[in-house]
């Protein structure tokens, strides 16, 4: 019998559903309708009360249950007809129970499914649900962010127990129901077409369209004094903003609000220009420079220069990489900036209470704090690690020589950008990536060419690869000899020799060590903080930047974020801003360089988008092939049909220049068809993107209108349909006689 329960209940939904179309019964269910029948309901309802009231109660609940239209125009036909208390008795419970009962089939037959085939996505909602659950249920109930139904279905597939459910859907609902009740006693009383305009009915229509906007406003106090209760806000502040971290995400936060005339301190512990000046991006490109000119040199004869073999001074490579940090200092330096007006503070930051930050010994009061404490290279507990020479992204600047075998671990952005510099730069680089195939968030055509070039390069690339085990193994005579040991997917062991290993394997984010623990600031599954849209925490008026905060660990995505959370946090009681990712540009600056905005294929794959692919290879590009750069492709998604640009994806030389072009283009909706149009300067590489949208709109030409224009010139010539067909026949007989 168990078995048979979800198929009849299944049976019933169906046959519910046929009914309701096959008989047009959701025509009974409109304003027009409850007018016109207004009065004979009236007076069964004085003839039979309870039974008429039955009725009403019974067709609520199942129009409920059932999700079924309708139950808006009921509850005003409900006050209508039975007055504002009665109504408010027979539909508040009602809408509740046939509420319940949508909730409890949604769980019954799809709860098990979803949470077995979705459970990890969902694990994150689940928890929010068992933890806050009925506070998010009255929020939406009070505040009808989505239709009434979805919240009974989906809420039917989590966690939330039944008995909760209903209970705070009667508390929640019992507002909202109390004024569409009201406009319905209203609605009631109109006779003529001057009975709109009476005051009882403006008003009663004018609260049904602020009352959304007053219950949110409630719960935002609510809400807000739920999460500050336990803290005493200072009766006035020393700072509008105090910003620790001076990273990318820290000194734009502190640069916006400074230029904004607010009172703002910039707390860092380090150096000023985070990671990216200091150990990332500056230093990073300096080498990626350096290698880049040998390689150049190397393919001198391929241009017709003739030269001796090049020698690398490893020592003033690295003289020169620090002097382009030393260059760039002043940009994010102390003295730049407290000449625009920041107070910055070299010290150790300890966020003490949501509206206090301790630093050398001194409170400082703030009205909004903004988090922007970076990342650091993830170090794993791989077996002998610390007897090892083990380098990061962090530590790799301060080496004085350069290693004659290289074992890179991670074949992500910063593994390849290293592996092939060092190699170009004389190095035997070894790499190590677990997954199957480099830069696994790329898709695999854009990866291939990425490992070509580096097995090119003489990288030895393993693949399905991971490092379990150190060894430092000396000989007989003495002579140390540091080892990994690789394992692959099958379980075999390799030992590779190193004279030093970098750890290109991720980053973590900095979320401990300066009070985030007291004031229970949470994280998320990715372990960085957990932010709303708006960038704020846990508290309305912290807020956190770049890699602390992700998902995206990069500089000009810290400093995008750094925008809405200065801007929020200085403006947001007058207007606040959501953090718009979808247009970030992304690059991997090997060569060819990997440069893309958007979705892939690979994305469009798994979040089910149907798109159209368009590619053109630069290795028929005039300006490539002059500079002996003729390799790569640019591809580009759009919907099926149409010139909207969902993503592109560029391989090749100067890629990350060559994608301004697409961000710009998605940044403002421009099409295909506008780039196409766009002239470009020849030769150029950036020909290459109107080259693509040409082969976008070949695939896509107007086939009709082709024929009607076939048809059109051939009438301008004077020639008929069967004269060009004699002509053709003509020329195919005469070009086989020549063959």
């Amino acid at each position: 019998m168990n078995r048979l329960k979800k198929p009849l209940l299944l049976a019933f939904i169906a046959a519910a559903f046929i009914a309701w179309f096959a008989f047009d019964l959701g025509n009974y269910f409109t304003l027009e309708q409850a007018k016109a029948y207004q009065y004979s309901l009236q007076e069964s309802i004085v003839a039979y009360p309870l039974l008429s009231s039955a009725l009403f109660f019974v067709i609520y609940v199942v129009l409920t249950a059932l999700s079924f239209p309708g139950a808006a125009v009921m509850t005003l036909l409900g006050a209508a007809l039975f007055g504002f208390w009665w109504s408010l008795l027979l539909v508040s419970f009602a809408s509740s129970l046939g509420a319940t009962l949508a909730f409890l089939a949604s769980r019954f037959l799809l709860h098990d499914w979803v949470q077995h085939k979705f459970g990890r996505r969902l694990s994150a909602m689940n928890r929010g649900v068992e933890k806050d659950g009925p506070f998010y249920l009255f929020t939406l109930r009070l505040i009808p962010v989505f239709p009434f139904f979805l919240v009974n279905l989906l809420m039917g597939l989590t966690p939330m127990r039944g008995r909760t459910f209903y209970w705070v859907s009667q508390l929640g609902m019992l507002p909202g129901t109390m004024v569409y009740l009201n406009a319905g006693t209203q609605l009631g009383e109109i006779e003529t077409l001057s009975g709109l305009i009476s005051l009882p009915v403006l008003v009663s229509l004018v609260l049904l369209g602020i009352f959304p906007f007053i219950a949110k406003s409630i719960m935002t106090v609510i809400q807000q004094r739920r999460v500050y209760q336990h803290w005493q806000r200072p009766a006035q502040f020393d700072q509008n903003m105090v910003v620790i971290g001076a990273g990318a995400g820290g000194l734009v936060s502190a640069y916006i609000a400074a230029a904004v005339k607010a009172k703002v301190t910039l707390i860092e512990k380090h150096q000023m220009g985070g990671d990216c000046l200091n150990t990332g991006c500056v230093p990073s490109k300096a080498l990626i420079r350096a290698a880049h000119t040998m390689h150049t040199i190397t393919r001198a004869p391929a241009f017709g220069i003739q030269t001796e073999t090049p020698q690398l001074d490893f020592s003033a490579v690295l003289q020169r990489v620090h002097h382009v940090i030393r260059q760039i200092e002043p940009h994010d330096s102390v003295k730049r900036y407290t000449t625009l007006g920041v107070n910055c503070i070299q010290g150790e930051a300890k966020i003490v209470s949501p509206w206090e930050v301790d630093v050398n010994g001194e409170r400082i009061t703030t009205k909004n704090i903004v988090i922007a404490t970076g990342a650091r290279p993830v170090v794993p507990p791989i077996e002998g690690i610390e007897q090892v020479n083990y380098l990061t992204s962090d530590t790799l600047w301060s080496i004085t020589e350069q290693p004659k075998q290289l074992l890179v671990l991670g074949g992500g952005p910063i593994g390849c950008e290293l592996a092939q510099s060092f190699q170009r730069l004389g190095s035997q680089v070894t790499l190590a990536e677990m997954a199957d195939q480099l830069l696994i968030r790329e898709d695999a055509d854009a990866a291939a060419l990425v490992l070509e070039s580096l097995t090119r390069d003489g990288v030895d690339i393993r693949l399905k690869h991971k490092a379990v085990k150190f060894e430092i193994r000396t000989t007989s005579e003495g002579e140390s000899t540091q080892f990994a040991v690789l394992e692959d997917t099958q379980g075999r062991h390799q030992d590779v020799a190193f004279d030093a290993v970098v750890l290109a394997l991720g980053r973590v984010a900095n979320v401990t060590g300066f009070g985030l623990e007291t004031l229970g600031i949470t994280v998320n599954e990715r372990r960085t903080l957990e932010v709303n849209e708006y960038l704020q925490t846990k508290y309305p008026n912290i807020y956190a930047v770049g890699d602390v905060a992700g998902p995206f660990q990069l500089t000009h995505a810290a400093g995008h974020q750094a925008w809405y959370a200065a801007v929020n946090g200085l403006f947001g009681k007058l207007k606040k801003f959501k953090a718009d990712y979808r247009v970030l540009p992304a690059v991997t600056y090997t060569s060819p360089e990997v440069a893309r905005v958007g979705i892939n294929e690979k994305e469009a794959a798994d979040q089910g988008i149907d798109v159209d692919v368009t590619c053109y290879g630069i290795d028929d590009l005039d300006r490539a092939i002059a500079d002996g750069e003729d390799y790569g492709f640019i591809k580009v998604l759009t919907p099926k049909g149409k010139d909207t640009i969902l993503g592109a994806t560029i391989v090749g030389n100067q890629a990350g220049e060559l994608l301004a072009e697409w961000t710009l283009a998605m940044k403002y909706n421009l099409g295909l068809n506008k780039i196409l149009g766009t002239v470009h300067p020849y030769p150029t590489m950036s020909e290459a993107n109107k080259y693509t949208a040409g082969v976008w709109k070949q695939a896509n030409k107007p086939e009709r209108i082709m024929a009607l224009l076939e048809k059109y010139h051939r009438w301008q010539r004077g020639r008929s349909a069967r004269d060009e067909k004699k002509t053709d026949i003509a020329d195919h007989q005469a070009n086989l006689q020549e063959k």
